[in-house]
């Protein structure tokens, strides 16, 4: 999709994300304005919840930075979007992790690793489903071409 459409999937949090995720966490949207998102998410484990304040800060059209506070760890993340071609976005992400309060230390980072990247395939399912509804939605708005040449 183009990167235009991706930027605004992904920084149009909602609390629905948790379902779009795969993973369920519940989230509390707590403020938003052009250029900043703060919102709340807790998920469930066995030993208890797992809380995070995520403060966004939106650099359009290609990037984002997040700071997530949390009962765990914290988090400072940087995503990036990258045109490959007018309907191809890559997607980067990078951050780094401390283990706070009820952490005794992070997961591995292989365990990391696959945990974020099956939930951001959930996303990309979702988002490119998203997209073609949209593509979909566009074209059948357009006037179609006769079938036959009009009478005279």
């Amino acid at each position: 999709m183009p990167i235009d459409f991706a930027f605004r999937w992904c920084t149009d949090y909602t609390s629905e994300d948790g379902q779009l995720a795969g993973d369920g966490h519940a989230r509390r949207i707590l403020s938003r304005s052009d250029r900043r998102v703060v919102y709340e998410t807790l998920y469930d484990y066995p030993a208890g919840w797992a809380w995070s304040r995520q403060t966004v800060t939106l650099h359009p059209p290609d990037r984002w930075t997040a700071t997530a506070v949390g009962n765990y760890r914290n988090w400072d993340l940087v995503y990036t979007l990258r045109p490959l071609a007018p309907e191809v976005t890559e997607f980067t992400f990078h951050g780094a992790r401390t283990p706070v309060g009820l952490a005794r230390r992070n997961p591995s980072q292989r365990a990391l690793k696959a945990e974020l990247n099956e939930m951001w395939k959930h996303f990309g399912r979702a988002m490119r489903s998203d997209y073609l509804r949209q593509v979909r939605r566009s074209r059948a708005g357009r006037p179609r071409p006769p079938t036959r040449a009009p009478k005279r």
